[in-house]
């Protein structure tokens, strides 16, 4: 079985609304809209944009202040190459 380091978050660029520019350990960099992800009654708290950039840059991905994050393999098949 092959060794495969799990995909992380290591940087992150605000762009506007809900969009951001995220950095991921293999080296690639994409541009992600957040906004089809924000259903459920938790993420869509995040849809009040004052609540949606109170985030921060954890060990492998983005975390809200309410807990939401988000698998980083699933921002990186969202995103587009920056």
């Amino acid at each position: 079985m092959e060794n495969q380091e799990l995909l992380r978050v290591v940087d992150v660029e605000y762009l506007h609304d809900y969009t951001m520019v995220l950095e991921f350990s293999n080296g690639e960099r994409r541009i992600v809209d957040f906004r089809p992800l924000l259903t459920g009654k938790l993420r869509e708290q995040l849809l009040d944009h004052s609540k949606f950039v109170q985030f921060a840059l954890t060990d492998w991905t983005l975390e809200w202040y309410n807990g939401v994050d988000f698998a980083p393999e699933r921002l990186y098949e969202l995103g587009v190459t920056a």
